[in-house]
């Protein structure tokens, strides 16, 4: 399923998996650039392409579904590059968000007073299309991913008990007292054939101050 060409990790899709990083990490900042391949395969044929970068990943192997660990996704999927998704296991993971409420989905706004605490389900990017379908090449019009075959650049932030995503440089998603801080990464086979490069890690120092 995962394999490097030309210095890109080439993600088959063709079965339901994960490549995971040895080490657990906190307090960092994440980024990567990925694009779609081909058409989505097995079950998910005709389907929107989906796939995902799964961090503070907690547990046992294989906890959620028989495949992957207990943790919280930065949803990469046709229209929904940039949700957060509660990946549960023996336990649940938290996150609480400012949102507003649209046909019993929650989206995630920064200028929101409402807030909304999750341990399942999931939080849409902010612009994500209210009439999302489950559709290969789906498009809304607010996405601010890039069309099939082109650069992806998403971003995540862990940043004690906040995450942050960030697609093609605009911040999508935010969330904060979340549980765990702390895991391992992953990055998901589900069916569609994807592409990753430039993968950086780096630490958020705490400990650093800023004098003027």
């Amino acid at each position: 399923m995962f394999s490097v060409q030309e210095g890109t990790i080439k993600v088959s899709g063709e079965e339901w998996g994960d490549l995971t990083s040895k080490d657990s990490y906190r307090d960092y900042h994440l980024t990567l650039e990925w694009k779609w391949g081909g058409p989505n395969l097995g079950k998910r044929a005709g389907h929107a392409r989906d796939s995902g970068i799964l961090v503070h990943g907690t547990g046992e192997d294989g906890a959620h579904g028989g495949i992957w660990l207990q943790s919280i996704e930065s949803q990469i999927i046709e229209g929904g590059a940039g949700d957060f998704i509660m990946v549960e296991g023996r336990e649940r993971p938290t996150m609480t968000a400012n949102v507003r409420e649209f046909d019993h989905q929650f989206y995630w706004d920064e200028k929101a007073t409402t807030q909304q605490r999750l341990e399942h389900g999931r939080f849409n990017w902010f612009g994500r299309d209210p009439n999302w379908k489950d559709q290969l090449g789906y498009r809304g019009p607010k996405d601010v991913e890039k069309p099939v075959g082109e650069w992806n650049r998403q971003e995540v932030i862990a940043d004690g008990a906040t995450l942050t995503n960030i697609v093609n440089g605009v911040v999508v998603n935010r969330g904060d007292r979340v549980y765990p801080t702390a895991g391992k990464i992953q990055l998901q086979s589900e069916g569609a054939e994807i592409y990753y490069r430039y993968i950086e890690l780096t630490p958020i120092d705490h400990t650093q101050t800023t004098s003027r």
